[in-house]
Formats: structure tokens, C-alpha cells, sequence
């Protein structure tokens, strides 16, 4: 057997597929090339690995996954051992708005004491995040956390973030006591995808309080959600920020007895090393946080 054709076939049972393992492959690769070597691979060993449509491991695809997976999967992990470099190696996974607004200050402060530290970042919900968890292939998940870990995850409760409002900041609107006193509110909402947590914490409150508001312009960040609202173009829906941090021209609307963006860390086994680096330097940069936002909603 080719070891290249074995490798190449690793990634494509990990990954369910060969155009989402050609995706993820460390080095350029084409999909026809690995169709064709897989195919070589399956003519070497007569038999069929894998169904394509849906993607199934045959028995014997299954039998050989198991043997090359222990191998694969630890490369990256001899290689650091053997350069003496595991101990500063940290792979995180996180949520789109940890990792845009908040691990920048995290890296920042975790490098401090300990400035060789090497990360690699990969973005995902709380579900993505824990099996890549439970497959080892992230060492820490800092996300929202929407329901309980599954058995063998590890969790530590960090932060609630209010939802909040941003309109213009020469708009009549005061609160959202009056935004929402008909029931039914006309003004353009400016907000993330459906199936982001933000907006199913806003739909989950706004179903409480007897209001229907349609999703007038959907936008992938509380950033571009602001600068519309800076412009008159809606109301963003966002979380509550130090105010030095808004786009400027917004100012922003309290949601009060809404549901809470609930922020947490889940990892595995015992944290030593610069592992427990990592995660006490999210639980600083969680704490100073927490007094930011408390001033924030005092003078909201």
C-alpha cells in the first residue's frame, strides 16, 4: 500500500467526504487527484473503502480508518514533541464573537508570561467545539454556552452578556419600553443570522413580551450592525460593549428580562502548564470584563 494514498484517505474519512477533506488537507491538493488516488488505493486492496452518496464507511473502509487513524491524527503532536515545542502549543476553538472582540486582549495577556506561546485558532458553535473537544483536535473552547456539556467536557461558567439595542444617536426612540408599547414593531431590525444564539435569546424575549418584529437586514457581525444603525438605517441588534468600543453616532437601547448571552471555557482532563495559562488568562480578561460592563449598564 502507498502511505500517501493511506493519508490521503484518512482525511477523507475524518472529514465524511473528499471535497470537504480537500478543504482540510495540509498541503494543495486538487479533488480529482485525490479521487483518482483513493480510487488506486481501493485497486490495491480490491475492495470498496467508502459509499459517496451519502458518505458511509464499507466494513472494510471502517477496519482500515481504525488502523491509520492513531498514526495520522498524532503527526502534528510527535512533531511538536520532538521539537521540544508541545508545552507552548495551544489550540483553541471559540465563537465568532470571541474570537473577533475578545481573544486578541486574551492572547495579549497569556503571552506576557508566556511569550513563545504558538496558537492556532478554529471558529465554531458550542456542538462544533465540543466534539472537536472530545476528538482532541482543540485543546480549549471558549463559546456560548447554550446547554450542558456532554460527559468527559470539562466547564467553567465565565460571563453574561446583555443583549442590547443600537440606534442612531439623534433617534427619538428612548427605550425599548416604547419600541415595543403596540405589540408590533415597524422599524428595519438589523441583525445576525437566524441561527446565531443572539437571535434566538432576542426571539425568546421578545416572544415573552408579546412583540413581533421581522428581521428587515440580516448582517454577519455586531460591527456592521452598528455602522447600518449609525446611518439611519435600522435598529442593530447587539450586546452590551463598553461604549468605547461602539461605532461612533450609535447609542444604545437596554433590553431588560431579556435572556442573557451566557460565555464559558470547556476543555478535557487536568489543566497544567500553559494550558491553565491560557484558561486563567481568559478568567482575568473575563473578570475585567465584567466590571467594563458593569459601568456600561449603570450609565445606560
Amino acid at each position: 500500500m502507498n502511505v500517501h494514498h493511506l493519508e490521503l484517505f484518512y482525511f477523507v474519512a475524518k472529514h465524511e467526504g473528499i471535497s470537504i477533506a480537500v478543504r482540510n488537507i495540509p498541503y494543495g491538493i486538487q479533488q480529482p487527484a485525490v479521487s483518482a488516488q483513493i480510487a488506486q488505493l481501493e485497486e490495491d486492496l480490491d475492495t470498496t473503502l467508502f459509499h459517496r452518496r451519502p458518505f458511509v464507511l464499507t466494513d472494510t473502509g471502517e477496519r482500515l480508518f481504525q488502523f491509520v487513524e492513531p498514526f495520522f491524527s498524532q503527526l502534528d503532536k510527535v512533531a511538536d514533541d520532538l521539537r521540544g515545542g508541545e508545552s507552548q502549543r495551544v489550540r483553541i476553538g471559540a465563537s465568532h464573537l470571541i474570537l473577533s472582540d475578545h481573544m486578541p486582549s486574551i492572547m495579549e495577556r497569556v503571552r506576557e508570561s508566556k511569550p513563545d506561546l504558538r496558537v492556532s485558532l478554529r471558529q465554531g458553535h458550542q456542538r462544533e467545539l465540543e466534539a472537536a473537544l472530545l476528538a482532541r483536535e482543540i485543546d480549549i473552547a471558549v463559546t456560548l454556552f447554550e446547554k450542558e456539556p456532554p460527559a468527559g467536557v470539562e466547564a467553567r461558567s465565565l460571563i453574561e452578556i446583555p443583549l442590547a439595542l443600537v440606534v442612531k444617536r439623534s433617534s427619538k426612540i428612548k427605550s425599548a419600553e416604547q419600541l415595543f408599547s403596540s405589540g408590533k414593531v415597524e422599524e428595519v431590525l438589523i441583525c445576525l443570522p437566524e441561527g446565531e444564539p443572539v437571535q434566538r435569546h432576542f426571539r425568546e424575549g421578545l416572544q415573552e413580551a408579546g412583540v413581533y418584529w421581522h428581521t428587515g437586514l440580516e448582517v454577519n457581525s455586531f460591527d456592521l450592525a452598528e455602522k447600518f444603525a449609525a446611518q439611519g438605517l435600522g435598529i442593530g441588534l447587539t450586546v452590551v460593549s463598553p461604549s468605547s468600543k461602539r461605532v461612533p453616532g450609535v447609542r444604545d437601547i437596554p433590553l431588560q428580562g431579556f435572556p442573557t448571552l451566557k460565555v464559558g471555557v470547556l476543555w478535557q482532563g487536568k489543566l497544567d502548564g500553559t494550558l491553565k495559562a491560557f484558561v486563567d488568562g481568559i478568567e482575568s480578561h473575563a473578570e475585567a470584563l465584567k466590571s467594563s460592563l458593569d459601568e456600561t449598564v449603570e450609565t445606560a
